[in-house]
């Protein structure tokens, strides 16, 4: 009988550029900075259904990780759409449809409120805005189409799941299946528009392509400024463990932590796949590089093979280290997770949302690398979990229960 092959072994890699410890430079302010970032935390904040995600306390995981606290983020619940993304592709398309409101009809862009109350519908509805998606992004453009009053073309590729290609045509999306991966839905993503006259609203930024996916990560600034707010009266954190892809929310996630406490920042570590993993190949080499040959991983949302140019630019002088996961690391943290560890509590956490998870875990049990990041009894970890189960019937074939069991056993805790 045929053998599975052993778990990849996770790999580390210091970047000597994000180790300096120095205040967030003038010059990346370029690429994200505190008032705009600002500026989308008070959009987004006044729209209807808006709520902090909760910040869950671990102390299960935290003494089997042996640091003294983890703080895990929980996009689980964010818009009722199941992740972070919804705070970064819709605010894009909100600013990208008031600029062209407001150029259109020779006024001064119009508010959200306006937008929504369907008084410039004429216009909004001859826009037509696309993207390229592994499920969560394209749902959250998707949605900010639907309620700001666009058309929207979504590009999937051949292996996103019909659960997530679902999920997006409920909010009203035409959705293309393209074949190839991620990077080539990208591809034909920004081919079409270009033929047709649409706008790409895309998470990752190219040479030439650059305010739309800016855009979107300080949507994403968001997610981390509330959790900071939160820990706001205790010791701050001293590492942070981030999600990789093509690296927009790990560079939102460093950016903010840089601005809230400067040239004592915490350690940031980017984890991605083993078999995705452009941002770790990017850093040995010192420059970015595009990944060729299978990138599909079960962390969907983060089987990206090229980085984003604006993420790097930050990560490249922000993130201290670049770890890599298997797939069957990431499987045993849902479910981990999903039973909680020594009375924690039980969290619906997605294949993409346990990366950092998976990373902890894995550095724990190797007490070099442990030793390596500083991993010990006064680390104080936050994490980042950026989806609940937005593929319903890959997470519970993954946990061996749906998400409604998991939070059944969570209130019967």
């Amino acid at each position: 009988m045929p053998t599975e092959p052993p778990a990849a072994e996770p790999r580390l890699h210091r970047n000597p550029r994000g180790a300096a410890r120095t205040p967030y430079p003038g010059w990346l302010r370029a690429t994200l900075d505190e008032a705009s970032a600002a500026a989308a935390r008070a959009e987004i904040e006044s729209w209807p259904g808006y709520a902090p995600t909760p910040l869950v306390r671990l102390p299960g995981l935290a003494a089997r990780a042996g640091v003294a606290s983890v703080a895990y983020k929980d996009e689980g619940g964010r818009f009722g759409l199941g992740s972070f993304k919804a705070l970064g592709g819709a605010y894009a398309v909100l600013r990208h449809v008031s600029v062209e409101v407001g150029r259109r009809a020779g006024i001064a862009p119009p508010s959200a409120a306006d937008l929504l109350s369907g008084r410039h519908r004429a216009i909004t509805e001859s826009l037509t805005v696309a993207c390229a998606t592994d499920g969560n992004h394209g749902r959250s453009v998707a949605w900010g189409a639907q309620i700001f009053g666009c058309r929207c073309v979504i590009y999937v590729h051949e292996t996103v799941s019909p659960g997530r290609e679902a999920a997006i045509a409920r909010y009203g999306a035409e959705v293309v299946r393209n074949p190839g991966n991620y990077d080539e839905a990208v591809r034909r993503a920004a081919r079409d528009a270009a033929a047709n006259g649409w706008t790409v609203v895309s998470d990752t930024s190219w040479e030439g392509y650059a305010d739309i996916p800016r855009d979107v990560m300080h949507g994403y600034c968001l997610m981390a400024d509330e959790a900071l707010r939160e820990l706001a009266s205790e010791p701050p954190p001293t590492h942070v463990l981030v999600q990789g892809g093509v690296g927009g929310v790990a560079a939102a996630a460093c950016a903010t932590t840089w601005w809230a406490y400067g040239a004592d920042r915490p350690q940031i570590v980017v984890v991605e796949p083993e078999r995705a993993a452009c941002l770790f190949e990017s850093a040995r080499a010192g420059e970015r590089v595009a990944l060729t040959g299978d990138i599909e991983t079960v962390m969907a949302g983060l089987s990206c093979g090229e980085t984003s140019l604006l993420a790097w630019q930050v990560l490249v002088d922000g993130a201290e280290w670049f770890m890599t996961v298997s797939d069957d690391a990431a499987m045993a943290a849902m479910r981990l997770m999903a039973d909680g560890v020594a009375g924690d509590p039980p969290v619906v956490a997605g294949e993409s949302a346990v990366a950092g998870v998976a990373g902890l875990l894995a550095a724990a049990a190797r007490p070099e690398m442990a030793q390596a990041l500083g991993l010990g009894p006064d680390a104080r970890v936050l994490l980042f979990g950026t989806e609940g189960d937005t593929d319903p019937e890959l997470y519970a074939r993954i946990v061996g229960r749906d998400a409604a069991a998991v939070r059944a056993g969570a209130k019967a805790a």
